[in-house]
């Protein structure tokens, strides 16, 4: 071990960032070296890339430079992917050199999880990223103008897979898309479709059911078809099989149906479950005490012994315990045990709706809307202050 330990940060989500920031604020002046890898110059935010995917908001709303969220003075930023991490040498490799550590956080975010449903992965687009957001939205405005050229109706049918949040909030926003696009395109509404197909037997699973019912009739009135309880059994190039063999023809697919870890810890030789490595009490990998593991890349479990959901809120509370636990190593301190705290849980139903459960109170319509920009604004505001709130920030409306 180097006289200053040599701290590597994998990925720069809401738990990278998060981390990055705890030990840019509690690491005193040359304690360690902290590196902060991400494939982009930028951060961006998740649960806001539905918007810019259905073209109700724009990209740069979605994201942020990390050269205004973390002090480069105390932290390097290398712009590069992770090709391979090597437990045993302590070293990550990257597409463009290598790099050797002491502690290692891996928040590399998930990968789209498509259960092995044939043509899914080829076919289907996915709400994941800047450049998947971008492609999805430049796609859907291509089928209606190509619609005004060929007349076929399937360029205007659009299936969402998946109605958990993801799937919920995408055909939300494309729901309130869709007038603005048959006026700019000469389309009859009546002509577009949206559906949002779901295997379980609810919509938004886990969700307090009255507010599940709510969230459903909203969408409906809005022009969403649901099929719940019905899997999607194959993807094609021009729609959908499913349930008992029903086809339904679409241009547009999109799979919200789930994420799973990342494919370069199983390669890494660690032990894992969809991509996911569950972690001890203090976010380490077993068996690697100088390994932590956060985001979506980890498995926790509550107190009944169920994982969480891998949720914004749980990766950030994640970097901040991780961030702690690492400073408390180099100083020979008590590690914390890491225990996620709710601080509840809001859907957007597109403009002016939401659902929120906040402790044990419900919300529903504009009230839970403006706890929604809230949760934006509180986010922003965590990891930039009030100048990124107030150049990102979208207010009360």
């Amino acid at each position: 071990m180097s006289s200053i330990p040599k701290i590597v940060i994998l990925g720069a989500g809401y738990g990278g960032i998060l981390t990055a920031q705890r030990l840019q604020k509690e690491l005193n002046y040359n304690e360690a070296d902290v590196t902060l890898v991400n494939r982009h110059d930028y951060h961006y935010i998740t649960t806001h890339l539905h918007m810019p995917a259905a073209g109700t908001d724009k990209v740069e709303h979605a994201r942020v430079s990390i050269s205004k969220l973390i002090d480069e003075f105390k932290i390097d930023l290398v712009k590069s992917s992770v090709k391979e991490i090597r437990l045993q040498d302590r070293k990550v490799i990257l597409e463009d050199g290598t790099l050797s550590y002491d502690y290692l956080i891996i928040a590399l975010g998930g990968e789209p999880e498509t259960f092995g449903i044939p043509g899914m992965l080829e076919h289907a687009m996915t709400i994941r990223s800047i450049n998947s957001v971008r492609l999805i939205r430049e796609h859907i405005e291509y089928q209606f103008a190509m619609y005004k050229n060929d007349n076929k109706r399937n360029r205007i049918r659009f299936v969402v897979g998946g109605a958990g949040f993801s799937g919920v909030e995408f055909v939300a926003e494309l729901a309130d898309r869709i007038p603005q696009l048959c006026r700019e395109f000469d389309v009859d509404p009546k002509h577009v479709h949206i559906y949002n197909v779901e295997a379980a037997p609810s919509a938004l699973p886990g969700f307090d059911p009255e507010l599940v019912e709510h969230a459903m009739n909203v969408l409906k009135k809005k022009g969403v078809t649901f099929k719940i309880g019905v899997p999607i059994k194959q993807c094609l190039p021009d729609g959908v099989i499913v349930g008992e063999g029903e086809k339904i023809d679409a241009a547009t697919v999109v799979w919200t149906g789930g994420i799973r870890g990342n494919a370069l810890l199983e390669q890494a030789g660690l032990e894992v479950m969809r991509g996911r490595v569950k972690v001890d009490e203090y976010l380490r990998a077993p068996g690697h005490e100088h390994v932590y593991v956060i985001g979506d890349n980890s498995l926790v479990f509550n107190k009944e012994g169920r994982p969480y959901p891998p949720t914004a809120q749980i990766a950030m509370q994640q970097g901040v315990n991780c961030a702690r636990n690492i400073v408390a190593a180099i100083r020979s301190k008590q590690a914390q045990p890491f225990e996620f705290t709710s601080k509840g849980t809001v859907a957007s139903l597109g403009k002016g709706e939401a659902i929120a459960v906040v402790g044990d109170k419900k919300y529903k319509g504009w009230k839970a809307a403006q706890l929604k920009k809230l949760v934006d604004l509180r986010y922003l505001f965590i990891i930039g202050g009030i100048p990124l709130v107030l150049r990102k920030g979208r207010f009360f409306g």
